[in-house]
């Protein structure tokens, strides 16, 4: 009897790269992780980052990998030629998510007709920007806009054509409608625009080049995946009251939603069946690591009293501009006054983090998402007991935390369902 398939999730997040193995029914058999080989913007870092991490499993294990799918950071995307090189020098480097591109934001709004797009801090602003960059550069087309994890899943299937839907809402796609908004698609450069498939979908097998350099099997299905908080909520299985935060570099809020909801900083995406809304920040634990290492952030927070407030009024921004629950690329972080105790300041940074989450959930019930009985956190911040009190207090609602359900344990599970049955 042959062994058992198993499947492949890895995770682009915002701070390193990780690694999933699950076997059919979803249940987890390994998991690594490191930080990007090159600067988050280097796209080739993103494929080492791939070999390097699979080239740890067991050959045994690798050999039985018949699936596998991509998550990325919503919103970082990067311009490549059709066979899926980059540009030289900084051209070659991607937009990350949460860069905003303010000087583009009335171009995209006028192209876009509303939606996420609209925003100085979406795709289409930073489309237009790596354009026009390349315009500026002489370097002529044609040219392909494709996200973080759509380029990898080209370079896994060795073909560029592809786009996953919930990695390109932020670039103008139309969940309802199917189809491109606005005026993007009539626009002269849409012909850089990905063909765009489900999460889900099974596009193809590995390029006999790509398995080569994984030490995986030619057979193995590349699967479209997702966006890295999507890919963390399939790793919970939320229930209809939930709401999900990933408490990673950034700040993300999930939750399921009858139908879909619209405002600037807000997403509506497709995943299971169902409509998953909600909004993700610059606002998040990287903040945190300006000021304290992991070890004194463990340290520190053991001071903490998450019952008593600090009087502390921070809004732990990483730079100028924010994308939700305010989409402002002006926005000023609030970082002071600092106080003499590194304790109450961790835990002023902790409760202004807690309150930009209330003011997330508040603003998706504004926009018509139903309100959250229960908060499940999932990511490194999620390791943190102190900070679980603390936005329970703000929340008002039960905080679970779970920090051993990963985004790349969710995208083995998308791969695995993708298996025949036994």
């Amino acid at each position: 009897m042959p062994p058992e398939p198993l499947a492949l999730g890895l995770d682009l997040g915002s701070s390193g790269i990780r690694l999933a193995l699950a076997d059919r029914q979803g249940q987890r058999i390994a998991e690594l992780a490191c930080p990007y080989p090159r600067p988050f913007r280097d796209p080739e870092g993103w494929r080492e980052g791939l070999i390097l991490l699979t080239g740890q499993l067991p050959e045994h294990q690798r050999r039985r990998v018949a699936a596998i799918a991509v998550d990325g950071t919503s919103g970082t995307l990067l311009l490549c030629r059709p066979d899926g090189t980059l540009a030289p020098g900084q051209l070659g480097e991607a937009l990350a998510y949460s860069q905003a591109c303010p000087t583009q934001s009335t171009a995209a709004a006028a192209i876009a007709g509303g939606g996420p797009a609209s925003s100085a801090s979406g795709s289409l602003a930073r489309a237009l920007e790596l354009l026009a960059a390349a315009k500026a550069a002489g370097e002529a087309g044609p040219w392909l806009l494709r996200h973080q994890a759509d380029w990898l899943m080209g370079w896994l299937l060795g073909c560029w054509r592809w786009g996953e839907e919930g990695n390109n809402l932020r670039l103008g796609w139309d969940l309802l409608r199917e189809q491109w908004g606005g005026r993007i698609a009539v626009q002269p450069w849409a012909a850089a625009l990905p063909e765009i498939r489900p999460s889900g979908s099974v596009l193809g097998p590995l390029a006999p080049g790509t398995a080569a350099a994984l030490g995986l099997s030619q057979s193995c299905q590349v699967v479209a995946g997702s966006t890295d908080a999507n890919a963390g909520v399939l790793a919970v299985d939320p229930g209809p009251d939930d709401g999900i935060t990933v408490l990673g570099t950034t700040l993300v809020l999930k939750q399921w939603a009858p139908e879909p909801i619209h405002g600037p900083g807000v997403s509506s995406h497709r995943l299971a069946g169902r409509w998953l809304v909600g909004g993700a920040a610059n606002a998040g634990a990287g903040v945190l690591r300006q000021f304290f290492n992991e070890r004194q952030l463990a340290e520190l927070s053991r001071q903490i009293d998450p019952g008593q407030p600090s009087g502390l009024h921070l809004r732990p921004l990483p730079g100028r501009g924010e994308r939700f629950p305010i989409d402002d690329p002006n926005l000023e972080p609030v970082l002071g006054p600092r106080p003499v105790s590194d304790a109450r300041f961790l835990q002023g940074l902790l409760e202004g983090l807690a309150r930009h989450e209330a003011a997330g959930w508040e603003r998706l019930q504004e926009l018509g998402a139903p309100r959250v009985r229960r908060v499940i956190s999932i990511g490194g911040g999620a390791r943190n007991p102190q900070w679980r009190a603390i936005r329970q207090r703000l929340l008002g609602v039960a905080v679970l935390n779970r920090p051993q359900l990963s985004a790349a344990l969710g995208m083995a599970r998308l791969a695995a369902s993708s298996l025949p049955p036994p």
